[in-house]
Formats: C-alpha cells, structure tokens, sequence
C-alpha cells in the first residue's frame, strides 16, 4: 500500500524492452543509474517497477510508454528515404530526436497542404519538374533564375550569413515551407545532433518542405538548404547528410550535392574570380566575400574546377573545418524571437491567420508550434 492506503501498482516489463528504451535514446545503463536507481534491479528481474515509475523512465528516454509493454522491440524505421550514409555504411537505428522531427514536420506539411487547398493555392509547377538525367548546370540555372537567386546581390550582401538569411527567405517566398531548428519542437533539452543529421525533404505538389538542423554550422545550412531544394525539384523524398566533402555512392544524391554546388558558386563565375597562385587560405577568404558562401563549400567547387586533387582537397577541408568549429558563436537571442525560423514565416502567418480566423483551434496551433503554453507577459 503507497501513501493515503491506496494500493501502488507494479507492472512487468521484459527487460530486453528497458534495454531497447535506454540505448535507443543513446544511454547505457551506468548513465542512468544517478536518474533511476532501481534501472538495474528491474532489468535483472529483481523488482518491478509502479505505474509512475515507468512513466518516468519512459519521459527520461523519451520511449512511447505503450511500447514498453511489448514482447520484443519494434523495428521503428524513418518514414521516407533514408540517404545518410557514415564510412559508407547504412545507419540502422534513428534517434528519438529525429524520429520526433521528422513526424512533426510531417504533420505541419499535412496542416499546410488542407490550407493550401481550401484557399484555392495552384501546385508548384518546379517541384518534380526534373530527373537525374537533367543537366546540373541547367537545373541549377533554373533554380537560381526561380528563386531570384542574383549573384551580384549576394555580393553585396555585408556578409554570408546575411546571403543564407536571404536564401531562406528567397525560399519561403517560392511556396516553400523552410524550417531551421537545432532543438526537437520547442524543447532546449532535445538537442539535434548534425552528427546524425543535416536536412531533410518533405516533396509534395501543394506543400514541400525543407528542414535545416540549425544546430550545424551556418556555413553547413547554406549546402543543406541548396541539396534538399534540388531533392524538390527531382520530386523526391529523402532524409540527407548533405555535405561539400561528401561523394556520395547513391545517384540521387550525388546529383542533388552537384546542383547544389553549381547553384551557390556556379563554376564560370569560379573562373572568373578565382586566382590559383595566392595563397589558398587567404584565397579562400577573399572568394567568401565574393560569393557570400561558406569557405567549405568555395573548397568543394576548386576542387571540382580541378585546382585541387581529391587528397588535398580533403586534407585541406578538414583543416577548415576545424577552424570553422573553433570560431565562437554568437548567442541565440530571444526564445521566442526565433519561433518563425523554427516553423518557416510562410507556415507560421498561415496558421496565425487560420487561428484567429477561427478555422483552426488553438490547441492545435500551439501543438503545431510546438508550444504547451503562452509565454509570460513581460515585465
């Protein structure tokens, strides 16, 4: 009997679902003794966990609590294309965090897509419009005509990661919906991991959309956004790690990294301005005001004009990269400030606007959001 004599109910678990449960969120049991000091006992079977116990342990690995109750683990598999690749090897099991992401996304896209029907909108006529026998420099041409993608703008810009904001914006202005999170929803405590992830594509006719793991470098979300556009354009689904050193075995995307390179430093404007006897770290950062783009990807495209081999080119990537990481960021600014960049201005006046119009309930706007309540009045 528990506190007020009220009867405390134990439950059985098989032990091999409290193992599924903690290494799927990345634990092992020795990380979670300090958090649940019975983990160890109900795992050999010498106690059984209460109701409220287990609903504990199920908040701290973040597992469906029904799953729990299951003979054997279930086998969860990521609901569209998995393209990521790390050594060249498949990466079987996904992360809470993504998992989470991913079925969010999806049902702001499925929001977006009764929106988009009910108030008339037309499909996207560039989505699906391509295939991988297209011209790289073609698709990418018309890619950069579409979306007003100017180059002597982008020069102009102060900086790169005022061209990256304008990217975005250039995007969401086409119909589609961008989002750039490095948390799961709203939750600061769910880091996404850029180690697992960089990007996905979400392609439909109505709503495609694109989501960026703000959690990576700026210069990373440049190449992530230009990569899965590109998987738009082709009309295809995929969850990617999209990177400049990459060489993908996988044709799709392989061809998408190609577009996506051509379209943020095409290679005729690389012969223009690129000077093959100054100094490479000094070229790189005279080349990065001039394209507005990240130095790694300036890397990617001399390597593709032949001014660097394959060794040199990796060697020298990973030394920048290096630098890149050691460069401290600048702080995240207000929590609520960044909300239409986690969710996309275009979906984000979309549902304010159905809200308050009555057509969508708050409850659901807020799960949509990611909110589970209003934020505090200021003071």
């Amino acid at each position: 009997m528990g506190e007020n004599g009220i009867a405390v109910v134990h439950v059985d678990i098989r032990p091999e679902m409290l193992r599924w449960a903690w290494e799927r969120a990345g634990y092992d049991l020795d990380d979670l003794a300090g958090r649940i000091p019975q983990l160890s006992s109900w795992h050999q079977g010498e106690k059984r966990p209460t109701l409220k116990q287990l609903e504990d342990f199920a908040k701290v690995t973040r597992a469906p609590m029904g799953y729990l109750f299951l003979a054997e683990p279930p086998v969860e598999r990521i609901p569209i294309p998995d393209l990521r690749t790390i050594g060249g090897g498949r990466i079987d099991r996904p992360s809470p965090d993504l998992l989470d992401t991913l079925y969010l996304c999806q049902q702001r896209q499925e929001w977006y897509r009764d929106h988009a029907r009910m108030n008339g909108e037309a499909p996207l006529s560039f989505v699906r419009s391509v295939t991988t026998d297209s011209a790289v420099d073609s698709v990418a041409g018309d890619l950069r005509q579409v979306l007003g993608f100017d180059l002597d703008e982008r020069r102009r810009a102060p900086t790169w990661t005022d061209a990256l904001r304008s990217f975005i914006e250039q995007t969401d202005s086409l119909g589609v919906l961008v989002m750039v999170s490095g948390v799961v929803g709203n939750n600061t405590h769910r880091k996404l991991d850029p180690e697992e992830f960089r990007g996905f594509a979400l392609v439909d006719d109505l709503a495609p959309l694109v989501f960026i793991n703000g959690a990576d470098t700026k210069a990373a979300q440049m190449f992530t956004l230009a990569h899965e556009l590109a998987h738009v354009w082709l009309g295809e689904s995929a969850l990617s790690d999209a990177s400049p050193l990459s060489a993908p075995s996988r044709s799709v995307e392989a061809w998408c990294n190609k577009v996506a390179a051509e379209l943020l430093v095409p290679l005729a404007a690389l012969g223009e301005h690129y000077r093959p006897a100054a100094d490479l770290r000094e070229e790189l950062d005279r080349l990065a005001r001039v394209f507005k783009v990240s130095t790694l990807v300036l890397l990617r495209r001399i390597h593709d004009a032949g001014g660097l081999s394959r060794d040199l080119f990796e060697t020298a990537y990973a030394q920048e990269l290096k630098r890149l990481r050691a460069v401290p960021r600048g702080g995240g600014g207000d929590f609520y400030a960044t909300q239409s960049a986690r969710v996309g201005k275009r979906f984000a006046r979309a549902l304010v606007a159905s809200t308050l119009e009555g057509q969508t309930l708050y409850r659901d706007a807020f799960r949509l959001l990611g909110i589970s309540k209003l934020a505090p009045p200021h003071r």
